[in-house]
């Protein structure tokens, strides 16, 4: 584990996680204080150091304590009513909040975020400048970028077990097209660009579109253009196409808040920004 800003208590109480109860007062002001400072952005389940995603499990066994320390209680904020062990988040300092926009307690936002009806889990993160558009889903402990933007619909998967388990990590300066989904525990390389509708798991296969060459799993390139695709794959009953994410092109360094550019390498391949 790398060295976490949390509390070690957590660690005790996670070798006797089976035995914890909302009746667990000292337990209870442990995880809170461990929830808070995620909720504040002091602490986060995972980031990027080096080349390496480096996961706090610390973090990751904080939340998973607080569904055994926490009851469930009636509460509100603004419009939303909720019955639930975790409450919504109500700290948003320099973030654009719109109506309809839905956060739970332990994710943070840094200033500068724009927050569209969306949904945000516990443990989320999301860097200053970035957008998380209408009806975007940013699951449990996923790490977002600076200046990234989730389009309409997009489904960013969250990852809570085991607690060493990456979360999908989306790299600054990146773009993710109308409705993909990135799950699992993939990730998304500095700006990189995912067309409408990608799907990119840890398991999907990658590969450039200029060469044939199949590039690392579960993962978009460093600012690389990609779309979902297919290919083809024998079985016993026939010949089936299994998704795969394909690198239509890399862009130069600079060109990374060109949306212009980008749409136009999307049309040029016949594929919807």
């Amino acid at each position: 584990m790398t060295q976490s800003p949390l509390d070690p208590v957590l660690d005790e109480l996670w070798e006797r996680r089976a035995d914890l109860s909302p009746a667990d007062e000292d337990a209870r002001k442990v995880v809170v204080a461990a929830v808070d400072q995620l909720d504040a952005g002091e602490a986060r389940v995972a980031q990027v150091v080096g080349d390496e995603v480096v996961v706090d499990e610390r973090a990751k066994r904080a939340i998973l304590l607080s569904f055994k320390v926490l009851e469930m209680v009636e509460g509100s904020s603004g419009g939303f009513y909720v019955h639930d062990r975790v409450p919504l988040k109500t700290s948003f300092p320099g973030v654009r909040v719109v109506a309809g926009a839905i956060a739970r307690w332990g994710s943070h936002f840094e200033p500068g975020v724009v927050l569209m009806p969306s949904y945000t889990n516990i443990g989320g993160y999301v860097g200053s400048g970035s957008m998380v558009d209408t009806w975007a889903t940013v699951g449990s402990c996923a790490q977002i970028g600076r200046n990234v933007h989730l389009s309409g619909g997009v489904g960013i998967g969250g990852v809570l077990e085991p607690p060493q388990a990456a979360p999908v990590v989306v790299e600054d300066d990146a773009f993710i097209g109308s409705r993909s989904m990135v799950v699992e525990g993939a990730r998304v390389r500095r700006g990189a660009k995912l067309g409408a509708g990608a799907i990119l798991t840890a398991s999907t296969r990658v590969f450039d579109a200029e060469t044939g060459e199949e590039l690392p799993r579960g993962e978009a390139p460093e600012r690389a253009v990609c779309v979902g695709s297919t290919r083809v794959k024998s079985f016993a009953g026939g010949e089936f196409g299994m998704p795969c994410l394909l690198v239509l092109r890399r862009l130069e360094p600079g060109q990374e808040h060109d949306k212009l550019a980008l749409n136009d390498i999307l049309r040029e391949h016949g594929v919807a920004p």
